[in-house]
Formats: structure tokens, sequence, C-alpha cells
């Protein structure tokens, strides 16, 4: 009964901060926010659910990385962390080559949407994980909060800097490499807090002193990559151009426009 409720917090914790950030982060290049709708909202959604159910199995590898670093197995923990960063930087990859998500320039947003869904798995963890402990407390709840939000915030300041370069976007890095760096530094000072535990006053302030500089850190680079997603143009913008107003050379139209030179002797 404790598990099943632990899991359940956990799965509403997960769904309302990653589904959350879609809404309102995500939702801010929508219509009426913006002129033009900047992606296809179905696919969004669909890549969030996507993101969801792949971050079953990368949960894994992020589940035993910190069960490794609480027991002080730091080989253990920083074969999972390898595995869990690999893990998602191919997921993110893959999801951009499919025909469906990765033909056009709204590929950013739909990566932003698969890494919240792989987030809120990731918080359904933390929170399921630290309910299973019969000593719950307001101070632990409100730690593992932050942590669910650290976890967030790394996961889509990592999907913007795993982005390759474009001209269009107007950047010049990025790249699996230095996403896979970022998302692996960021998680092993998360993990921090389960290497110290919480047993004293001193080690608790470091548990909430990692969880914290996860956070701020994931905050400072997606503060200052989010703006390349104003410069994406939106999918409407690629249609073809109208029909020209005026003939062409040789006095040859459309038939049927009623200009003059269509082709049709009128008697």
């Amino acid at each position: 009964m404790v598990v099943d409720l632990g899991l359940s917090l956990g799965a509403l914790v997960g769904v309302l901060l990653s589904g959350g950030y879609v809404y309102v982060e995500i939702g801010r290049y929508a219509t009426p926010q913006v002129p033009e709708t900047l992606f296809d909202e179905r696919r969004e959604v669909f890549g969030y659910t996507a993101g969801l159910f792949v971050g079953i199995p990368l949960a894994v590898a992020f589940l035993l990385f910190l069960v490794s670093m609480a027991n002080g197995a730091l080989l253990g923990a920083a074969i999972f962390l390898v595995g869990l960063v690999i893990g998602t930087e191919i997921a993110q990859w893959a999801l951009l080559r499919t025909q469906y998500w990765g033909t056009g320039e709204s590929g950013p947003f739909y990566a932003l949407g698969y890494r919240a869904g792989i987030a809120g798995i990731f918080a359904l963890v933390l929170v399921a994980q630290y309910l299973a402990d019969p000593k719950v407390t307001w101070d632990g709840v409100t730690l593992v909060l932050v942590e669910s939000a650290a976890v967030l915030v790394l996961e889509v300041a990592g999907a913007l800097l795993s982005l390759p370069p474009s001209a269009t976007a107007g950047r010049t890095g990025g790249g699996m490499l230095p996403g896979a760096v970022f998302g692996g530094v960021g998680f092993f000072v998360l993990g921090i807090g389960a290497l110290s535990g919480t047993a004293t006053a001193s080690a608790e302030a470091v548990t909430y002193a990692a969880a914290f500089v996860a956070l701020i850190g994931g905050l400072l680079v997606y503060h200052r990559l989010r703006p390349m997603l104003a410069g994406i143009p939106a999918p409407g913008a690629g249609r073809p151009p109208p029909a020209r107003a005026t003939s062409p050379t040789f006095g040859r139209t459309d038939r049927g426009t009623g200009a003059p030179g269509d082709g049709e002797r009128r008697g």
C-alpha cells in the first residue's frame, strides 16, 4: 500500500512538473502568445508522451546511480551515470532523425517536450524512493521537490545544449558531446546529496546545497540558450509563395484568370 501511494504521488509530481513546463514554457511559443505557433502542437504532445515511455528504462540507470552513490560505490555510480547520459543523448538524437519529429525547424521544441517527459519519470523515481522511507518529514519533502525541479531543469537545458549548430537559430556551438558533459556533471552534483546522506545536520546541508547547485546551474544554462527558441520559424513559414498577379513573359497566364493574353480569343 505504501509503495502504491509512493508511486502514485511520484507520478503526480512528475506529471505536474514536466507537464506544467510544457504547458507554460513551450506554450509561450504557441498562439495566442505569438502570432503563429512555432511548432506542431500534436507532435509536441506525442513527443512528451514518447519521453514518458523512453524515460522508464533510463530511470533504471538513474535509480541505480543514486543507490550506488548512497552506498559509496563510486565506480558503479560512474558506470550507471555514463549509461544514463549516453542513453539520454542517443534518445534525443534518434528523436530528431525520425520522419515525424525531425524533418523541420521545430525540432528543438519536440526535443524539449521529449526530455521533459523523461524528467517526469525521473521525478517519479525521486519521490517514490523518498516515500519508501518510513521517516517522512517536511524538510525531506521540500528537498525531494527541489531535486525533482533540478532534474527537470538539467534535462531541458541539456536538450538545448545537445542540439547541433544551426545557422537559422544563430548557434555556432552545441552538440551531443557538450550536452553529455553537462548532463554528467549536473547529475553527479545532484548525486552528491545521496552520497552524503541526511544522517547529520552537516550532511543534510550538503544534500540541500547539491540540489540547489544543480538547479541553479541548469537554470543558468537554460536561460542562456532559451532565446534561440524565438528565432525558430513557424512550420507554415515555408509554404509556397502565392501566384503572381502580373502576366509572365510572352503574355501567358493560367487559364480562367480573365487576364489579357490568357490564350482565349474573345469575339
